[in-house]
């Protein structure tokens, strides 16, 4: 039998000359296990996937449940289907006016691309602004309102897109009347955890809404209670015009959204009819999961416990080499000042046993964004592993 280690290089597409080669067997709860028997601790959730960990309960009772009845019957929209109805029905309940309204699709960069859609479709305006170091996705669309460096290779992009500085009020007047959307992660994460202030967003709101423009807010990575409140725009006291979900959402399961007013989901039906269609979209067993984790997310108050779990992190994380710690939440920059320190600690934690990560438009920090479900006491025995690899940087 042939290496698995060759197959994957040999038969898998590779997104980089240095993959992590990590052959995973099993996760279970805040750990990964390779095949050698090695226990790694999930300090990136799967990149904000496993709020929950892995393989929780509740999750995989909802989705043996699910495959036990169906699985896929019909591209979205056309059946009623039990966790589609569910899971909806959940998020609406929790979100403020007027975002009533939920389509489901398979992934974060396909909830950006159907927002783009809205926005143009509902205004009948094509300009979008976007923020730079922003990240929404990969696809042509979304990797159009993205960082020049990440997107230069796939030029031309799609037309009508300007550039605004997250957090600069100067920047605002660029918005007019021409301006379909203005689209913003509420929290930028790949530019290294960065955060405006509840002014700021208050004033883009109120530019936004004079204008007659869409606000899009991207809560991909940071929404579902990783900020410390259930949408991280609930702490910038303002509501979007349409938020975008993933990553979390699912469970684990692959699934995003993209939600909004009846009203504005209205357009979609015709001129032309099917205005936005996806096959897989809201996949049965992707909603099942996602519901029971929303669900657990709920009951157990997840995201009002982050606060002192992150207060830990920043006591038990101070160290000579760390020259900040931004946060917000559960999603962490620690910052070590270059790349190659970020790559050294990078490689030392993973040698300790720690999953860590980097970001793409910041690369000198690490990204450590734990599940939710991180109790005190794995904090401090993983801040204490963090502290041993430090000193070799």
């Amino acid at each position: 039998m042939r290496n698995p280690r060759q197959i994957f290089l040999d038969h898998l597409a590779q997104t980089s000359d240095y993959p992590l080669m990590l052959e995973i067997e099993k996760a279970e709860g805040l750990f990964l296990y390779t095949r050698s028997g090695k226990r790694y601790w999930d300090l990136i959730s799967g990149i904000a996937v496993s709020n929950l960990g892995h393989r929780h309960p509740r999750v995989m009772q909802a989705i043996h449940e699910q495959l036990d009845a169906y699985t896929h019957v019909m591209v979205y929209g056309e059946l009623i289907q039990g966790p589609q109805n569910a899971l909806a029905q959940t998020l609406c309940k929790h979100l403020p006016p007027p975002l009533d309204n939920v389509y489901f699709v398979n992934s974060g960069t396909e909830a950006t691309e159907g927002a783009i859609k809205l926005a143009k479709r509902y205004t009948g305006r094509y300009e979008i602004i976007s923020a730079r170091q922003a990240y929404h996705g990969s696809t042509q669309g979304a990797l159009s309102l993205g960082e020049d460096s990440f997107s230069r290779a796939y030029r031309p992009l799609i037309p009508g897109i300007d550039k605004i500085w997250y957090g600069s009020y100067r920047d605002l007047d660029k918005i007019t009347e021409n301006t379909a959307a203005v689209i913003l992660e509420t929290i930028q994460g790949e530019s290294g955890v960065i955060s405006a202030c509840a002014p700021y967003f208050q004033a883009l709101r109120e530019k936004c809404t004079q204008k007659g423009t869409l606000l899009i807010l991207d809560e991909i990575q940071c929404g579902m209670g990783r900020t410390g409140s259930l949408w991280a725009f609930e702490q910038f006291g303002i509501v979007p015009d349409i938020l975008l979900l993933a990553k979390s959402l699912g469970g684990g399961m692959p699934l995003g959204a993209f939600i909004s007013s009846r009203e504005l989901m209205q357009v979609f039906k015709n001129k032309p009819v099917l205005g936005h269609i996806t096959t897989f979209g809201g996949h049965p067993v992707s909603c099942a999961a996602g519901k029971a984790a929303f669900d657990v997310l709920l009951e157990e108050k997840l995201s009002e416990k982050v606060e002192a779990k992150a207060r830990l992190f920043r006591e038990k994380l101070q160290h000579p080499k760390v020259i900040r710690l931004r946060q917000k939440g559960l999603l962490m920059a620690l910052e070590v000042g270059s790349f190659d320190k970020v790559q050294k600690l990078i490689r030392k934690l993973e040698e300790l046993g720690v999953l860590s990560d980097w970001f793409l438009y910041c690369d000198v920090a690490i990204r450590l964004a734990p599940p939710l479900i991180i109790e005190e006491e794995q904090i401090e025995e993983i801040c204490a592993l963090i502290q041993e690899a430090l000193a070799y940087i």
